[in-house]
């Protein structure tokens, strides 16, 4: 087994691993496997357990005895070394937890085809997961097993030709879709925004930036000053707030979810007017707070000792749109902040902005949602091209 071992750097302590490989035998000298320069222990671990794979020196029992659990864990550990996102590695937590509900203490060998696909069928039908969560764990599975057959542990992948059962949805159902229940109306986003300025400028400024911007929750939370051009009017995207726990200072800032969502956009002068007011009440708050201040140059920062500067919780956005909405009787819809995202879409779509140049501004190749309010917003233009056609055709 591999040797971790600590030792001194100028720039601090680091880790290392030392695999013993064999004998040399022309030498007659051990071979020795190296590597050094880890910052955590736990990573030289899992590093070493790869090494250990790739060299043969690691053996699973496998063929025989090895369960799901114990693959789900040896595959995880590799998965760890190679995803960038600690959101990512989470979620393959959560998904391999499911898995183990079924086939934990399974030899890896005896889990089959029918097993498998009863799995699935139990997570629609039994605990009614969602079709996208459903997605996840079936694709969790198949990084696992593709891991078996690479090392020779399973001769067949039980997960390679099943299917994830979808919802099936009536005719009354989809008549009975209220596209129009997932957005605001202008005149019930005005006085929707009118109410929120009365109550603070921050939450205004909040909800106003999310209105017209499109903004994800995560992408406004972790917005930075410096990602603002106030002369060219732009904003630039580039990363989103993670933050599960919910603790203050424990937050992180990760890359988007897909390459798309990294983007600049310009924005209206109303917005840039709007985000100015809110850096001069900040600049003077931070005046008066000095040292205590956290400038990590947050754009929405909290004002509360001992936590002055740093970034909001997306919980707090959702908090104050809630409060906004008691305020406003005649808005009887169920909101969330990601409500505003489809609002901007259906204002663009009522101003005649095209499809994919909405999918292009909010930075993502494909939402159902999107596309069903921006379809439902352009149909009377679409019926006005009828009958446009028709009148060109009656006149020949």
């Amino acid at each position: 087994m591999a040797r971790i071992q600590k030792y001194e750097t100028k720039k601090g302590d680091r880790w290392m691993f030392v695999i013993e490989n064999g004998i040399d035998p022309q030498t007659g000298n051990r071979r020795r496997v190296v590597k050094r320069g880890f910052l955590k222990q736990k990573d030289a671990k899992n590093a070493a357990k790869e090494m250990e794979y790739q060299l043969g020196v690691r053996n699973l029992d496998t063929k025989t005895n090895i369960t799901f659990q114990e693959m789900s864990e040896e595959w995880l550990s590799v998965y760890q070394l190679t995803s960038r996102k600690i959101s990512t590695v989470r979620v393959r937590i959560h998904e391999i937890g499911h898995l183990n509900e079924y086939f934990a203490q399974y030899k890896l060998k005896d889990i089959n085809k029918k097993m498998y696909q009863n799995m699935l069928t139990d997570l629609k039908n039994t605990k009614q997961l969602a079709h996208n969560t459903i997605s996840g764990i079936h694709g969790t599975a198949r990084m696992i097993f593709k891991r078996a057959m690479e090392q020779d542990l399973i001769v067949s992948d039980p997960s390679q030709f099943a299917f994830i059962p979808k919802d099936k949805k009536t005719v009354e159902d989809i008549e009975n879709t209220k596209v129009e229940d997932k957005y605001l109306e202008k005149h019930e986003l005005k006085l929707f925004l009118d109410v929120a300025k009365e109550m603070d400028e921050e939450t205004y400024a909040m909800l106003f930036t999310l209105a017209w911007t499109g903004f994800r929750a995560g992408e406004l939370v972790a917005l930075k000053w410096k990602d603002i051009d106030f002369v060219e009017n732009t904003i630039n995207i580039t990363k989103t707030y993670y933050n599960p726990k919910n603790n203050t200072k424990d937050y992180h800032l990760l890359p988007p979810k897909t390459a798309g969502s990294i983007r600049k956009i310009i924005v209206e002068d109303e917005v840039i007017k709007t985000l100015q007011r809110h850096k001069i009440r900040q600049n003077e708050i931070k005046l008066q707070i000095s040292q205590e201040y956290y400038d990590e140059d947050f754009v929405f920062a909290r004002m509360n000792a001992p936590y002055f500067g740093y970034p909001h919780f997306i919980k707090t956005i959702e908090n104050r749109m809630k409060a906004v909405l008691k305020r406003v009787p005649a808005i009887t819809k169920h909101l969330t902040p990601h409500s505003l995202r489809h609002t901007h879409t259906s204002l663009l779509a009522e101003a005649g902005v095209e499809l994919l140049q909405i999918m292009d501004r909010l930075g993502h190749t494909d939402d159902e949602t999107t596309t069903q309010v921006y379809l439902h917003i352009t149909k009377d233009r679409k019926k006005e091209a009828s009958h446009k056609f028709g009148e060109l055709m009656r006149n020949l």
